[in-house]
């Protein structure tokens, strides 16, 4: 069985547009392995959209919902929801010095 060159078109274009908010979760910091995911399943989903219109009125939110997600969400709430710390903060157990804040005349010692 051959596949309609119009079907490998639609399909090419349909990816190249997944990766665009691919790309926006993986500058979030997500691991290949979600935004693989992520990609996949969104492709899946616009493809049953294209090829076989069923169940529209429920497909066509759900996938213009996770499309836009990643373009409202900024990476900082994409990091709190997945509770991760951002990888410039260093060890979590690292903490400044504590600053003495007393007044000179009421400290105790020397």
């Amino acid at each position: 069985m051959i596949v309609a060159p119009w079907l490998i078109a639609l399909a090419f274009v349909v990816g190249l547009l997944v990766l665009i908010p691919a790309r926006r979760l993986r500058l979030a910091d997500l691991s290949p392995q979600a935004v693989g995911s992520y990609a996949l399943v969104l492709w899946i989903l616009a493809m049953a959209i294209a090829v076989r219109p069923v169940g529209v009125r429920i497909l066509v939110p759900v996938l213009l919902f996770a499309y836009l997600a990643p373009f409202v969400a900024t990476p900082d709430q994409i990091r709190r929801l997945l509770r991760r710390r951002p990888p410039n903060l260093g060890p979590p157990d690292v903490r400044p010095p504590i600053k003495d804040v007393t007044p000179p005349d009421q400290r105790v010692g020397p």
